[in-house]
């Protein structure tokens, strides 16, 4: 009797347990983790140019965010429909094995981006107002200014969580 307590016991401390890990690991796979970022620094020589490429200086700085990013795997990589910002994309994209993804910059985080994203990990590359106010969609609140012209080495990440309220940070990259 006493081994058919103690294996009885064991059965259920252990199906709690499993059934704890469940919950935690459900509850972190529903997080949903976004890192934005604008485009790196473009080509700004011929004036006019709406659709410039990057300059060496900002294929270096696309290079170094897949290096600083390297650990982090993306489930998927948004970008608009500019050279930078798709070339700003590529090497991290590259590296996880994925295709850049277009976003409309009109429609920053509707209904239908919140449900292609959760529970996953993206990289979303915008601009210099796009950056910030797609973070602010996210966060529901006015937190983040535009970004100035002449940065391109900040790294907004928004943490959703399951019951969708949201925390952020902001790192400086040089």
């Amino acid at each position: 009797m006493a081994k058919f307590l103690l294996l009885f016991t064991s059965l259920i401390l252990g199906c709690t347990n499993a059934s704890e890990k469940m919950k935690t690991e459900q509850q972190d796979a529903e997080v949903t983790t976004i890192y934005l970022i604008r485009h790196a620094e473009k080509d700004r020589s011929q004036t006019g140019n709406q659709d410039p490429d990057l300059t060496q200086e900002g294929q270096a700085r696309a290079q170094k965010w897949a290096e600083v990013l390297k650990n982090v795997k993306f489930d998927a990589v948004y970008t608009t429909n500019y050279k930078r910002t798709r070339q700003t994309a590529e090497p991290l994209a590259r590296q996880n094995g994925l295709e850049v993804k277009i976003y409309n910059a009109n429609k920053l985080y509707d209904e239908e981006f919140k449900e292609a994203t959760s529970g996953k990990t993206i990289m979303v590359v915008g601009h210099s107002n796009t950056t910030p106010q797609f973070t602010n969609a996210i966060l529901g609140e006015t937190t983040y200014q535009d970004i100035d012209d002449s940065e391109n080495g900040a790294l907004f990440i928004v943490q959703v969580q399951p019951d969708g309220s949201a925390s952020s940070q902001v790192l400086y990259i040089n």
